[in-house]
């Protein structure tokens, strides 16, 4: 009904009132346009902007695109402009990145955009970029690293005006030698990026404290009375996984606690991943009295294996995370962490991509604290 009623009143305009039957005026009546520019047919040229306005197709396009070396006078930009609203002329994004040499949006990818950690950096990251005018559009490699810098060059391609990586590194030469290479190959087409984790040589990062938070967080559970640990430490390459599970063990190993290698499980950086590496760790001859998972999602796994296998949480088994991620408030029982403030690190990623260019690449350091809730209650010690 609604389509037949928009034909309709289409077709009861005739042919003398249409705009372009009009004389041509050098900028449309405002009044005019705004009651009545719905009504303008059909797809409209940067040509017909510029006959509208008795300008160049050249002028029209800085007025409307903007451009790198050359500018518009005042009254003839107001002309244009007018012009194309009168006429309901939408610029083309890719003309625009052509004329200014970007684009008004920046790339983020992300390993698992379904993983609430990199969906609270996404946050902090649209929430600079809005400051700054950007939009962002979102890559997620599924925790592949192989697929980054096959990203970057898309978003090289398309002119972004800036990309920001978020998520750790692996311990791979190959994959981080072509990342490198494709970032610098965007850089050189006059990009900026930022990296959320572990740095890349001349590239600026935000760098989390994942080896203090997790020592930290190895401290507050020996002294709730916790003596018999467990980790789940994710793949052995992710050097995330690495530095947390490097500042747990070894801190634990200083205060007398070391952490049996049987005690010590290797599995995926995911919820699904922290579930079947639970699985594997209460069947282990010692089970731990407190498991520690290099992430929360991991840890979140954990607890439904455990408490599939009739398992207590924390009555037989204590279990801690690191991140702190939103979800954790519809968890029970709470579940202990290590604090990183995820859209603050957002924040902050967006800018450093968007500040001017140093000399020496800039890290920024983002701290992490540790929050003990139920499940790590403290216990008395044997």
């Amino acid at each position: 009904m609604a389509l037949s009623g928009a034909t309709d009143e289409l077709v009861h305009l005739g042919a003398a009132s249409q705009p372009w039957a009009q004389p041509r005026r050098t900028a449309a009546p405002a009044a005019w346009a705004s009651a009545y520019h719905w009504r303008v047919p059909g797809h409209v040229t940067l040509s017909q902007v510029a006959r509208e306005a008795g300008v160049s197709v050249a002028t029209a396009s800085r007025a409307i695109n903007g451009s790198a070396t050359r500018t518009v006078r005042p009254d003839l930009r107001e002309r244009v402009l007018a012009a194309a609203e009168y006429l309901r002329y939408f610029p083309d994004a890719n003309a625009q990145a052509m004329a200014r040499g970007r684009t008004t949006w920046l790339g983020l990818i992300v390993h698992d955009i379904a993983d609430p950690y990199f969906s609270s950096i996404a946050a902090g990251v649209s929430l600079a970029a809005e400051r700054a005018g950007l939009a962002v559009t979102l890559a997620s490699t599924q925790h592949d690293p192989a697929r980054e810098p096959a990203f970057v060059d898309v978003l090289t391609r398309q002119r972004a005006r800036a990309i920001i990586v978020a998520g750790g590194r692996r311990d791979n030469d190959a994959v981080n030698d072509a990342m490198r290479r494709a970032l610098e190959n965007y850089r050189r087409s006059g990009g900026s990026v930022a990296l959320v984790g572990q740095p890349l040589p001349d590239v600026d990062t935000v760098v989390i404290a994942n080896r203090t938070g997790a020592a930290d967080l190895a401290r507050a559970l020996h002294g709730n009375g916790y003596r018999r640990f467990g980790a789940l430490a994710g793949p052995q390459d992710h050097l995330t996984a690495r530095e947390r599970l490097s500042g747990f063990t070894e801190t634990l190993a200083e205060l007398g606690c070391p952490v049996q290698p049987d005690a010590v499980i290797t599995c995926a950086f995911t919820r699904d991943g922290g579930h079947e590496g639970m699985g594997r760790l209460l069947g282990i001859q010692q089970r731990p009295e407190c498991v520690f998972a290099v992430n929360d999602v991991m840890a979140v796994g954990a607890m439904v294996a455990a408490r599939e296998a009739g398992v207590r949480v924390p009555d037989d088994v204590a279990v801690a995370g690191f991140d702190d991620i939103v979800t954790l408030r519809d968890i029970t029982p709470a579940l202990t962490t290590v604090r990183v403030p995820l859209v603050d690190v957002g924040i902050a990623a967006t800018e450093l991509a968007l500040a001017a260019p140093a000399a020496e690449p800039r890290l920024v350091h983002i701290g992490a604290t540790v929050v003990l809730r139920e499940s790590t209650p403290r216990r008395p010690v044997r």
